[in-house]
């Protein structure tokens, strides 16, 4: 087995662990540790610092990823090509610092409730976006090394489990809660000096610039590569993160945290289009280098079914038992119920449109790609403008549903206007009716004293009546195709 097949499925085990670990860290443990105001802070710190590091890098982290091959000479130290990584950046972090500072006094302005409670913290951004920056850039090199398992384990399970015994600590009294915000930096502080001796440990860290660097591809090259880049990453940073900025600002940063545990419950429905993603990138440039069509409709059909599926049970079981996932934190966050079931509406929908927007990105109408993103930010920014306002984090909530729905259905109409793709046969429908169906009988299970008796009566019904509606009407052959796999398994 190479090093590429190793490291990724050491990055597949780790993914999935982190991506549960996350789930339960995120939407559990530290709700129970912490005030939503506290919550709130500490995630528009790190929203705010994701934003700073993405400007700051200037695309960069992917330019490495891109031009690396290029480099790539051990023998000669890779051309310099670790300092130019750096170099760059760290010069574009020094102007956006000093943006920073001086438009301190804006920022808190827009935190106006909140302001005496950001204000001691806002030097601590631009710290903690120092080392999102690094982070970054050391991972991407690593990527271009083939050594990609360790940055995945540091930063999907030592990280999360690190903040968690941050938080573990104030709970039990032996942290302030400013504390707790500093172990959150130095923790990311943390991960990246241990990339950095990971680096050392390979005899990789290369830190002496040459001119050789500038010879085998111009800067001009590189700086524009990375303006493309950075349009592309910043309105995916900003969709990923603008929502829980906004709420923040034009509410509080108690909403902002009550929001934050809400966004996080609905993640859980993304795991399984995460996980997919990472095969069906390399796949379908494949079949575009092949221009083998045939082969990926029916891939983009097979596994928007498979996303629909899976979607709808993960959806229903969280939605029907949202009472009893609430009743795992204090009682404030509650307010997030309503929330949650919206983001599960619109990640249901980008489910069940499938990997369009794989599609286009792979495809040789990529730059389409940053079109939809960047309108998808703009619309996300203004929808969230005009709603939060009137129906605080609902209308959050609101926007996000819209905002997505819209960008599904413009880039899956542009797929098979340009591709004649599309994604939809008859087991679609099949699909949701028997979904409709399982979730009727589990709504109709009662409540009973218990609220864990209720969710394992209900989560019984739920999987019971949908996993045999499933199979009886072969609405997803796969499904069918391993149960018998498993049932000639079990008789051998």
């Amino acid at each position: 087995m190479g090093i590429v097949q190793r490291q990724g499925l050491r990055n597949t085990i780790i993914s999935y662990i982190g991506l549960g670990l996350g789930f339960v860290n995120t939407a559990l443990v530290l709700p129970n540790f912490l005030e939503p105001q506290q919550l709130g802070l500490t995630g528009t710190l790190s929203s705010i610092a994701t934003l700073y590091a993405q400007v700051a890098a200037f695309g960069f982290a992917s330019v490495g990823i891109r031009f690396f091959p290029y480099f790539r000479n051990p023998e000669a130290r890779h051309h310099g090509f670790l300092p130019l990584l750096l170099g760059v950046p760290l010069l574009g972090f020094v102007v956006v610092t000093a943006l920073y500072f001086v438009g301190e006094p804006l920022m808190l302005h827009w935190y106006a409730d909140d302001a005496t409670l950001l204000q001691p913290y806002y030097a601590w951004g631009a710290v903690l976006a120092l080392f999102m920056l690094l982070y970054s850039l050391q991972d991407a090199y690593l990527k271009g090394l083939y050594h990609t398992a360790v940055s995945s384990f540091i930063q999907d399970i030592l990280q999360r489990l690190l903040i968690v015994a941050g938080a573990l600590l104030y709970a039990c009294g032996v942290l302030p809660f400013s504390g707790y915000v500093v172990w959150y930096v130095g923790v990311n502080g943390t991960i990246s000096l241990l990339l950095t001796g990971y680096l050392a440990y390979l005899k990789e860290l290369h830190l002496r610039p040459t001119r050789a660097a500038l010879q085998i591809k111009p800067l001009r090259e590189l700086l524009s590569m990375g303006g493309f880049t950075l349009l592309g990453t910043l309105s995916g940073t900003i969709i990923m993160n603008i929502d829980m900025l906004m709420v923040g600002a034009q509410v509080n940063l108690t909403a902002a945290g009550i929001y934050g545990v809400a966004a996080n419950i609905s993640t859980a429905l993304a795991i399984p289009a995460r996980s997919l993603n990472k095969i069906a990138f390399p796949l379908l440039a494949d079949y575009w280098k092949q221009q083998d069509l045939p082969r990926m409709a029916d891939f983009y059909r097979r596994t928007t079914l498979l996303n629909t599926a899976i979607g709808c049970y993960l959806a229903l079981g969280i939605g029907l038992n949202i009472d009893f996932i609430y009743s795992l934190m204090k009682t404030r966050y509650a307010e997030g119920a309503f929330v949650v079931l919206l983001l599960l509406g619109s990640r249901l929908f980008d489910s069940i449109t499938g990997v369009n927007g794989l599609i286009v990105v792979t495809s040789p109408r990529y730059r389409y790609d940053l079109i939809f993103n960047t309108s998808l930010s703009i619309l996300t920014v203004a929808l969230n403008w005009i709603l939060i306002p009137k129906l605080g984090i609902s209308g959050a909530a609101v926007a996000a549903v819209i905002a997505q729905v819209s960008i599904n259905v413009a880039r899956t109409w542009f797929v098979w206007y340009s591709y004649r793709l599309q994604p939809f046969t008859w087991r679609i429908p099949l699909v949701l009716g028997i979904a409709a169906a399982a979730a009727l009988a589990a709504w109709l299970v009662p409540l009973l004293h218990s609220l864990l008796l209720t969710m394992l009566i209900r989560s019984v019904v739920l999987t019971a009546v949908y996993g045999v509606l499933l199979l009886l009407t072969r609405a997803v052959p796969e499904v069918n195709g391993l149960v018998q796999n498993l049932a000639r398994k079990l008789r051998s």
